[in-house]
């Protein structure tokens, strides 16, 4: 597998090369110079979750790492489902919050992880990376004791739930933690800054979690690929796939499978108030605000990092950016989303019923909706509980953090006190 910096175009590496140093130069993204084409979606779709995990998996890796290796990886991460639930006759959830730290991102943190521990030296390195709320919880939890491997997670103080946040600032060991003094896009410039940073890039030997790492794209193809293996199982057609977006990882993997061949006529990019992607879907400027605080606060995001990856996609693929469908609901109808699914027997939260509502007005009646769930309701307990009148119970991934002592240091939004800290903490 060659991916190019779509920064800077001569800069060619291979898969390998690509996970352990995370973004090109001048914080280019890799992206693949060919797609694969799968010629036998229809016998995979028939397949077992892992099993067909394998082979899409394989399509890209397989010539560099070997089949069987990309076998072991897949059996080491995937280890839990991701269920097509169907909310009305239209719409379905795609619940990915069934694995340990009960939200999307374990699939491609802990197939990360898997590859990290294949392709790290001796001399280790340092996975630095910043959450708006899950990714946090899902890189330490997938590499949480390996010894090859720390890990700095940074995210905005007092703008992640409480129990998203004791989920990943709690472990202590190999998983270090800042609160930032600041919002998630200031977090992310602090992580650019670092690896723009030959002292610190190359002294720590930082690495990234973020869905700018390949290796955590590629993971989460295989759950589209689940949605639609169910979806057609239970006689649907003519699928459209709303994602709740921030960073836009989730619809970079969605666009990935589409150009694999599975068939998805049409995605919807469903954002709460931070909107820079659906106005410049209307409009064609790309013009970002300052980032507002939302109760769908993974989302909270202004500079989505992964939207160059979106059009290079299209452009390879020959596909119009009208594929793409931008929506995007304030507080009050992401409450009402929420309500919605819940009259409807089906209990959210609310990224999820912000995507829910991108099909619940752009879907037409011979189409079928498959909304992402990617988070478990419990992780927003708080909101859940106010918008909805409930006390939800904890599951007992959550009940056992409840009580467990932050171990975060706090920080200023300044990358010569980060530098300071790193090293300090590191070295």
């Amino acid at each position: 597998m060659e991916l190019y910096n779509l920064k800077h175009p001569s800069q060619v590496v291979n898969f390998s090369q690509a996970v352990q140093l995370g973004l090109g130069k001048d914080r280019g993204l890799f992206f693949p110079k060919s797609i694969p084409v799968l010629d036998n979606v229809d016998a995979l779709l028939e397949m077992p979750f892992a099993e067909r995990s394998k082979q899409v998996l394989g399509a890209w890796l397989a010539d560099e790492l070997g089949q069987a290796a990309v076998d072991a990886l897949v059996d080491k991460a995937f280890t839990f489902p991701a269920p097509l639930v169907d909310v009305d006759h239209h719409r379905g959830c795609l619940e990915l919050f069934h694995g340990p730290t009960l939200a999307f991102k374990d699939f491609g943190a802990r197939f990360m992880a898997q590859c990290v521990n294949l392709l790290a030296g001796d001399q280790g390195l340092t996975i630095l990376t910043a959450t708006s709320g899950d990714t946090g919880a899902a890189v330490a939890d997938a590499f949480y004791g390996l010894d090859k491997v720390q890990v700095v997670v940074m995210y905005p103080k007092g703008k992640i739930s409480e129990l998203q946040e004791k989920m990943f600032t709690t472990l202590g060991k190999n998983i270090h933690t800042v609160a930032v003094h600041s919002d998630f896009d200031a977090c992310q410039h602090l992580v650019k800054q670092a690896f723009d940073d030959p002292e610190v890039r190359e002294g720590l030997a930082l690495n990234s979690a973020n869905s700018i790492n390949i290796s955590r794209l590629l993971a989460q193809i295989c759950y589209y690929f689940e949605a639609i293996a169910q979806a057609k199982k239970a006689g649907h057609n003519n699928f459209v796939v709303s994602v709740p977006s921030g960073n836009f990882g989730n619809l970079t993997a969605g666009l990935f499978a589409k150009a694999m061949g599975l068939p998805i006529n049409r995605f919807i990019a469903a954002t709460n108030a931070n909107d820079t992607v659906p106005r410049y879907l209307e409009n064609g400027t790309w013009a970002p605000h300052d980032t507002v605080a939302t109760m769908s606060n993974a989302m909270d995001v202004s500079e989505p990092s992964n939207w160059p990856r979106v059009e290079a996609i299209c452009e390879q693929m020959g596909w119009p950016l009208s594929l793409i469908s931008g929506l995007a609901l304030n507080e009050l109808q992401t409450s009402e989303s929420l309500l919605n699914l819940y009259n409807l027997g089906y209990q959210s939260e609310p990224h999820a019923a912000i995507a829910a509502q991108g099909l619940r007005q752009l879907l037409t009646k011979d189409e079928y909706g498959i909304f992402l769930g990617t988070a478990h309701p419990a992780k927003f307990k708080d909101v859940v509980d106010r918008e909805l009148k409930l006390d939800l119970p904890l599951p007992p991934e959550l009940e056992e953090v409840v009580n467990k002592t932050i171990l975060s240091v706090e920080l200023n939004a300044d990358f010569a006190m980060l530098k300071a800290h790193l090293f300090k903490m590191l070295r």
